[in-house]
């Protein structure tokens, strides 16, 4: 009994003379061959060409400052809360009298983690953060040979000071601005 109409049975008559040489079989397959060979080339020479990845590409974490170069992490912990890998650590402290040019806030982060190597790069924790300290970037995570590589302390994680180092700090803004009016347009 057939399921559908697209079954086709199978020739079981002897094969001739010429389809036991198998020429007309190996000419295709050289065809094949032939027209492949001169087509553009599908592989990427990584180092020196670089693959452009979609806008919504979610990459390494960075933690945001504010144009004063105070950081913005309030140490909440909604982003930990919202990580469904448990990737993020945090503890928080309260900031000190004289450290106002340091911490935007009363509470900071003292310490920040993500593990990498459980991170499934959701966005959860940036879509989390209330105060905009947390985003993924378009830089994809680099391969390391040991674990404690793939642990990113918060120094590791927070962008350069927008007033001692503009340049990297512009740089390392990327589309920061362009993803926040994405959001907007998409929950608007």
């Amino acid at each position: 009994m057939r399921l559908t109409n697209r079954a086709v049975e199978v020739n079981r008559k002897p094969m001739t003379f010429l389809e036991s040489l198998y020429v007309w079989n190996i000419a295709k397959g050289m065809g094949i061959t032939l027209r492949h060979l001169f087509k553009k080339k599908v592989t990427i020479q990584y180092p020196e060409q670089k693959r452009p990845f979609s806008k919504v590409f979610r990459g390494l974490h960075i933690l945001n400052r504010d144009e004063e170069g105070r950081e913005r992490c309030t140490a909440c912990g909604l982003c930990a809360v919202a990580c469904p890998a448990e990737a993020i650590t945090m503890e928080a402290a309260e900031r000190k009298p004289g450290e106002e040019h340091l911490y935007r806030e009363e509470k900071y982060a003292a310490k920040y983690e993500i593990n990498m190597l459980r991170c499934i790069f959701c966005g959860l924790c940036e879509e989390a953060c209330p105060k905009d300290a947390i985003y993924l970037t378009q830089t994809f995570a680099p391969a390391n040979y040991a674990r404690e590589g793939f642990i990113y302390k918060k120094e590791d994680l927070l962008i350069p000071h927008p007033i001692h180092e503009p340049e990297a700090y512009q740089k390392a803004l990327g589309n920061i601005e362009e993803r926040k009016i994405q959001k907007g347009k998409t929950t608007a």
